[in-house]
């Protein structure tokens, strides 16, 4: 498959993508586990059903010394008993941020308490940016088809 649009190659999409690539930059060193970071990247891209961002969410996190078994497992997580119950206030956070039309009032006060729980303000600012972010990116490309496989760990570091 080949993507519509290539965005390193037009003066446009060149300089978006550089400055999203800044703020992806920044959101990796803001105070949340790189652990968590990358669960919550690749169960967003799993809902939009973004193929190269799962490719890459999953590569980094190996790469991150992620187990196989957790990876494997983030699309049925709360059946899961592998994650901590941080991370599962992460994923639920992730979810509804992600799915803000199937619920009529966006994210249940619930899923924020919980995440609040577990999480100081700073790095609910991190997490709330960090869902936000990871669906604008699975939206570009996803609507450009941007192909996926040859991600290489370490790729935009």
């Amino acid at each position: 498959m080949d993507a519509r649009i290539d965005f390193f190659t037009t003066p446009t999409g060149g300089r978006l993508v550089k400055g999203l690539m800044t703020l992806g930059r920044e959101l990796k060193e803001m105070p949340l586990p790189a652990t968590t970071q990358e669960l919550v990247s690749l169960r967003v891209s799993q809902i939009n059903g973004c193929a190269v961002c799962i490719d890459m969410h999953t590569k980094e996190a190996a790469a991150a010394g992620e187990s196989a078994l957790r990876l494997n497992l983030v699309a049925a997580w709360r059946e899961a008993d592998v994650y901590t119950d941080a991370e599962r206030a992460a994923l639920a956070l992730a979810e509804e941020g992600t799915r803000i039309a199937d619920g009529a009032g966006g994210v249940a006060d619930e899923v924020w308490a919980n995440a609040a729980e577990h999480y100081d303000t700073d790095q609910l600012a991190a997490l709330v940016m960090l869902i936000s972010f990871m669906n604008l990116a699975n939206r570009a490309n996803v609507i450009t088809r941007q192909p996926a496989g040859d991600y290489v760990a370490g790729r935009f570091h």
